[in-house]
């Protein structure tokens, strides 16, 4: 796979906004991964005479700044088992900082901070298994 081949992939991410892409065969294998600002996304309030059946259950959804995980794969906190965290709550962090791990297809990639701020909360368990999109650390608002 030549350069010119890679530069359509990447422009065919942007156009149809792909985080991730991945192709291969036995001789060529490329795997891009697109950074993508997260975007906060406002829900209409429910009105007063709305209500919440009590018997179903409503997921635990973080307030605040969050830090969500760029793609499915398996979140570690520290660089191996015996070393100490990345960052811990109460940690003042800047954006660029890094936060922890996600291992896919055997490729550690770093989780990063995206803005500067305060940990809250550690939303997730070292060795846990994370989906795109899904919030790993709240900052203190």
């Amino acid at each position: 796979m030549d350069i010119a081949q890679i530069r359509e992939l990447i422009e065919l991410m942007e156009e149809k906004d792909l985080a991730n892409l991945e192709l291969g065969n036995h001789d060529n294998y490329v795997h891009l991964t697109r950074h993508v600002a997260t975007q906060t996304v406002a829900l209409p309030q429910m009105s007063a005479s709305a209500s919440i059946s009590p018997t179903a259950p409503t997921p635990k959804t973080p307030s605040g700044k969050v830090e969500t995980s760029p793609m499915v794969g398996v979140f570690y906190s520290a660089p191996s088992p015996n070393d100490p965290p990345f960052v811990k709550v109460g940690q003042k962090v800047e954006a660029g900082d890094q936060l922890g791990i996600i291992e896919a297809m055997k490729i550690m990639n770093p989780l990063e901070a995206t803005q500067s701020g305060i940990i809250e909360e550690i939303l997730v368990s070292n060795a846990e298994v994370v989906q795109f999109g899904q919030p790993v650390i709240r900052y203190k608002a």
